[in-house]
């Protein structure tokens, strides 16, 4: 319920962070011990900051007045615990802070977090009035609900009244998303004179606040565990945090914290969560995972309920990631089923299977498009790199084996597809490069204090020769990235996709703080860890994918054409430059003479499509509607809202899908699997489904065949 940017906390305990047991913990009665523990960790990660980071700064007054900023956000990003008055008396640290780091001085940490846990306690009361009576939903009044746009409140009648909104706008939400789950007829009204088939409007509205005093209770009681090292990590993260968004500081944790701190993975369904404000939200699904093959739920869907088979679901709006964690976790071949918001404010109940990560269904894979005009396409979830199990899997290897067996098949021409390729193994990147361009240079590499570093690509012949059409989007990062680059700069291939991929070309390592003390300070043990941005990677015309991204040859309209995405959303991301291109030569084996036509074909034909329009006319919705914080109290006017926006998100269903569809044919040696292995041959089926009614890939395809 709590921070946006609660660095290594937010993925592990409940954003909101920040109540903890008061009894528990008392910031004023700290001890010498604790006190030269803190202070060591502090000197460390400045020390290793300074020293070792790829664009280190100056410790001086802006830096100061950054760390001050960030730590405030963090302790009370949403302005519901701290008061204007209680800013004002911390302002004095605004430009000491780079002082008290130096002199190795934790005053500003201590101050702040002594007020803010007064404020916290203080909160209880706030919440629990607020429910005790029920609410009246007649009144003509807006929640803002963008807490950038809030200021701090001027007093405690004013943060209570604050506190008394937010309820009634989270209990409104629950009384319509019941009535609407309750009505089959979407264009049926909801309104104050309504009833579920079993319970009045009074009875529903009973039931939302008994479940927001339960909410909020067990949020409180989730926060006793969090401890000093963890408030000191917070701190330590809002100076590690204007360095860049990739540094940040781990403090030593429990080992199940830390699994999912660090991996993100939740055993189970295969999805890595965060906490954004009031909701666990989805940031990856893991390829190859349960979710991943089950196949709708998606980046950026909001968890609102958990529910084991046919059981009842369970509400975790508010609810610790902790908690949720062993909701969503569960015994292979079990049933978990998900409600999420989507982007388009819907709601969707998601059953998925539990399972363990299929490894196969992360490899590289291919299938024949096309009838007469055979274009192959191969899928690429991951750069990956095993050298420990007995397979050895390795992609450029895996790669090189597809495009043997679409040569055998006799396709005209390649699509690489690595859309939602988050990255993976550099080496295995620039292998893959060979395989389209022989031997040369595939990345630049550069740290702070030594000579650039170029990345060679040894193969003596390419193995394909022929057109090639990568397929990006913005999710296409690192790794991705580097690979669509060099495409692009040697004009080997066409690059088509989103306006531009994630924009990530920094490189982080993780340095273990016990390590750097020497043995007569063991008794400070375990100090944590610090993960660092140390390199930069550069194309090799001497530009960097960090913040621009690539951008494609062909853009193609998605949900997020008009919305910031990626690294350059990111605050105190490292900017773009550019350093001395490397010697390369221009692709000329193949017929890049055919580029321009095939690039003004696409985008005419993408022009005149009306399925890209309407992506196009949704991705606008979307920006509109994230621009829209302002949300009516009043039950009847949320209802034409809540109302208004399912009308309009239901225009744009099946987004994305072509009604012509492609044919997909599979190659020999996979068809020979899918004849001996019946769930194989299923897997299998419901993939070529989606290739064939995937309206990016159709268009990819006809630029394949355009280059010809």
């Amino acid at each position: 319920m709590q921070p946006k940017n609660l660095k290594y906390l937010v993925a592990v305990v409940l954003a909101a962070v920040l109540i903890v047991g008061f009894s528990k913990y008392n910031p004023a009665a700290s001890n010498p011990e604790t006190d030269k523990k803190d202070r060591m960790i502090l000197d460390l990660v400045t020390s290793v900051l300074t020293k070792h980071h790829f664009s280190p700064k100056a410790i001086d007054d802006t830096f100061s007045a950054e760390v001050f900023t960030n730590f405030l956000e963090s302790l009370d990003y949403n302005k519901r615990f701290l008061l204007q008055t209680d800013i004002d008396k911390l302002e004095k640290h605004r430009y000491q802070i780079d002082d008290q780091i130096k002199a190795g001085s934790l005053a500003f940490f201590n101050e702040a977090l002594a007020i803010t846990l007064i404020r916290m306690e203080n909160s209880k009361t706030f919440y629990q009035t607020a429910l005790a009576n029920p609410f009246t939903f007649d009144e003509k009044k807006f929640i803002e609900t963008d807490s950038e746009k809030l200021a701090f409140a001027a007093n405690e009648s004013a943060l209570q009244e604050r506190w008394k909104d937010l309820l009634q706008y989270r209990v409104m939400n629950r009384i319509y998303d019941k009535l609407r789950d309750d009505t089959d007829d979407d264009t049926t009204v909801v309104t104050t004179e309504d009833q579920s088939p079993s319970k009045s409007f009074a009875e529903l509205e009973a039931e939302a606040r008994e479940k927001e005093m339960e909410t909020h209770s067990d949020w409180f009681k989730n926060m006793d565990d969090l401890e000093h090292i963890d408030w000191l990590g917070m701190y330590i993260n809002a100076i590690t945090g204007v360095f860049d968004p990739h540094t940040e500081y781990f403090p030593p944790r429990r080992q199940e914290d830390f699994e999912i701190e660090m991996s993100g993975q939740l055993e189970g369904i295969g999805a890595q969560l965060s906490q954004k404000g009031d909701y666990i939200t989805v940031e990856k699904v893991v390829s190859g995972s349960a979710s991943w093959r089950q196949g709708e739920l998606e980046v950026g869907d909001k968890i609102l309920a958990v529910a084991q088979g046919d059981e009842e679901p369970v509400d975790v709006v508010g609810m610790s990631i902790r908690k949720a964690v062993k909701l969503i976790r569960g015994k292979k071949g079990t049933e978990v089923r998900l409600t999420v918001r989507k982007k388009d404010n819907t709601k969707k109940e998601i059953p998925i299977i539990r399972d363990i990560v299929e490894l196969e269904a992360t490899f590289a894979r291919s299938s024949v498009l096309g009838d007469r005009e055979k274009v192959g396409y191969i899928k690429l979830p991951k750069f990956y790199v095993d050298f420990y199990n007995e397979s050895n899997h390795n992609c450029a290897e895996d790669i090189k084996s597809e495009l043997e067996k679409l040569q055998a098949a006799g396709v005209e021409s390649v699509i690489l597809d690595l859309r939602g390729n988050g990255g993976g193994s550099l080496q295995a990147v620039v292998d893959i490069v060979g395989l389209f361009v022989g031997k040369g240079p595939v990345v630049q590499v550069k740290t702070s204090d030594s000579p650039t570093k170029v990345l060679q690509a040894r193969n003596a012949q390419p193995v394909w020769t022929g057109p090639l059409v990568v397929m990006v989007n913005d999710f296409s990062a690192s790794a991705s990235e580097i690979f669509a680059a060099a495409i692009q700069d040697y004009k080997r291939g066409i690059i088509i996709g989103s306006k531009s991929t994630f924009g990530k070309g920094t490189v982080q390592n993780i340095f273990d703080l016990d390590r750097a003390v020497s043995w007569t300070n063991n008794d400070m043990k375990p100090l944590g860890a610090i993960k660092l941005t140390i390199q930069k990677y550069y194309r090799i015309n001497g530009g960097t994918p960090q913040l621009k991204g690539v951008t494609p040859d062909i853009i193609l309209p998605d949900n997020y054409n008009y919305i910031d995405f990626g690294e350059r959303e990111q605050k105190h991301a490292l900017p773009y430059n550019e350093i001395a291109p490397a010697k390369y030569s221009i692709w000329t084996a193949g017929r890049n003479n055919g580029f321009k036509k095939a690039i003004s074909a696409s985008q005419k034909r993408v022009g005149s499509n009306p399925r890209f329009t309407q992506i196009d006319e949704y991705a606008k919705w979307l920006h509109e509607s994230r621009e829209e914080s302002l949300v009516p109290l009043n039950f009847d006017d949320y209802r034409a809202y809540q109302d208004e926006l399912r009308t309009r998100s239901k225009a744009f269903r099946k987004l994305g899908e072509t009604d012509a569809k492609v044919p997909v044919a599979a190659l020999p040696d996979m068809l020979v699997k899918m004849e001996a292995d019946s769930l194989k041959h299923k897997e299998m089926t419901q993939w070529h489904k989606s290739v064939a009614k995937d309206l990016y890939i159709q268009e990819a395809m006809t630029v394949a065949k355009d280059l010809r």
